[in-house]
């Protein structure tokens, strides 16, 4: 796949399991990247180098080039970016896998395990969804209950990365709708459309400017 086949409406997505024990010497990474991994502590800093080669590669057979041509700029804890002109990027890791989004305008993604326990959602639908959302889910209960949240937790967080805003001052103020197919930021007057997947045991989120670019959405499995 290239981005100079592509229509301008096509977001692509990779995922794979996190597999940290390739030999950091065939890894396809700058020498900044390296830098950057050398403050790492322990296996984070393999893991750090891993993700950063995943994403080179992908990137690079989006656009037909070598990984290293891939103008990447994506330092420890801070979302990834690419130049002008290469489009958006978004990354999501969970406990045992990653996942990467791109698209032509600004993409957020978010992943979790499918089967991820939340001990306490109704203390968290509260605490961080609207009163809109909180009349909606009020008389779910178990795992239907879970679910609902889940789903809503990765449009929102996906949404605050598309922002590229922070958790702790946007998460209550992202509304997603009953559909769960778009998201507003009732503070800001943003509105986004959204979609959710499923992979495997793990679920995502996919948040967009506008749904066109998520009508030719590609998935592929590393």
């Amino acid at each position: 796949m290239s981005s100079r086949t592509v229509g301008g409406s096509v977001t692509a997505l990779w995922m794979q399991q996190i597999r940290p024990d390739a030999p950091t010497e065939v890894l396809a990474v700058s020498q900044q990247e390296r830098d950057w991994a050398s403050g790492i502590p322990g296996t984070r800093a393999q893991l750090f180098l891993a993700s950063r080669s995943w994403m080179r590669n992908c990137l690079a057979t989006l656009h037909g080039s070598s990984p290293l041509q891939v103008p990447l700029q994506a330092p420890p804890s801070a979302p990834p970016r690419l130049r002008d002109g290469w489009g958006y990027v978004s990354l999501s890791h969970c406990a045992d896998a990653c996942l990467l989004g791109w698209s032509q305008q600004p993409i957020g993604v978010d992943l979790e395990r499918g089967d991820r326990k939340l001990q306490a959602a109704k203390a968290l639908v509260r605490r961080f969804f609207t009163e809109s959302e909180q009349s909606e889910l009020i008389e779910l209960e178990g795992d239907q209950l879970r679910q609902q949240v889940l789903d809503r937790w990765l449009v929102k967080e996906a949404a605050i990365k598309w922002q590229q805003g922070s958790i702790a001052e946007d998460l209550g103020f992202w509304e997603v709708s009953s559909t769960l197919r778009s998201a507003m930021h009732r503070n800001l007057d943003l509105e986004v459309a959204a979609q959710l997947r499923s992979q495997g045991a793990w679920r995502f989120g996919v948040v967009v400017s506008k749904k066109i670019f998520l009508q030719n959405c590609l998935l592929c499995i590393a």
